[in-house]
């Protein structure tokens, strides 16, 4: 079987929640019997990291403003995340795919799909109810979490479907880049409002506001 779907769907994947990945890959190879999952993603210090890492990501991915921080510091591990995974299969399966072709492929996967989620979350905050961080925070651990199970066992579906989810995910991002820069306009124009000196108000007995007979 090659590797090469699995490789793309656990990259996309990385670029969403590289931690939920490192997780579920290890938890899946150490009690699900799946022999594609190199043994060094099973060892106990790595998932329980991942699982610390994780929920950590839980909580800050579900925060306005603080998610997007997340994202930006995460926009170097990620991509490496989907590298070194990718590469790691590889591993498992010489005769497939090169473990440099495949931490490429990994790494370049994760980078596109990571600038997708980081776009479509600076787009919902520009919300002011948290209840769509929450939602879509929600909706990418599922997706991550279906994607690698069913990658496991079907990899060609589930790159299929992550190649669908890419290119979905790339057209909202071009419609949410005109409510971004609406919403940066909208914030220059309240910081210049606020910082405009205000004008003088008439008095009452201003001979300016006097009406000549």
């Amino acid at each position: 079987m090659s590797v090469v779907p699995l490789v793309f769907t656990s990259g996309w994947a990385s670029g969403i929640n590289a931690y939920a990945v490192v997780l579920l890959l290890g938890l899946l190879g150490r009690f699900g019997g799946a022999d594609s999952v190199p043994p060094t993603l099973e060892r106990t210090d790595v998932l329980v990291a991942a699982a610390v890492l994780f929920l950590c990501e839980a909580v800050a991915d579900k925060i306005p403003y603080v998610d997007s921080v997340w994202d930006v510091i995460h926009t170097v591990i990620r991509p490496i995340a989907g590298a070194t995974i990718g590469a790691l299969l590889a591993s498992q399966d010489p005769g497939s795919l090169g473990e440099v072709a495949a931490g490429a492929m990994g790494g370049t996967t994760a980078l596109i799909s990571h600038g997708i989620k980081a776009s479509l979350r600076m787009a919902i905050n520009t919300s002011p109810e948290p209840a769509s961080n929450i939602v879509a925070s929600i909706a990418e651990d599922l997706s991550v979490a279906g994607l690698v199970t069913l990658a496991i066992f079907h990899p060609w579906l589930a790159a299929s479907a992550a190649a669908v989810l890419i290119l979905a995910g790339a057209l909202l991002v071009w419609f949410a880049v005109s409510r971004i820069r609406r919403f940066v306009v909208r914030r220059r124009e309240r910081k210049a409002n606020r910082s405009a000196p205000r004008q003088p108000v008439p008095a009452a007995g201003d001979g300016a506001s006097r009406v000549p007979y």
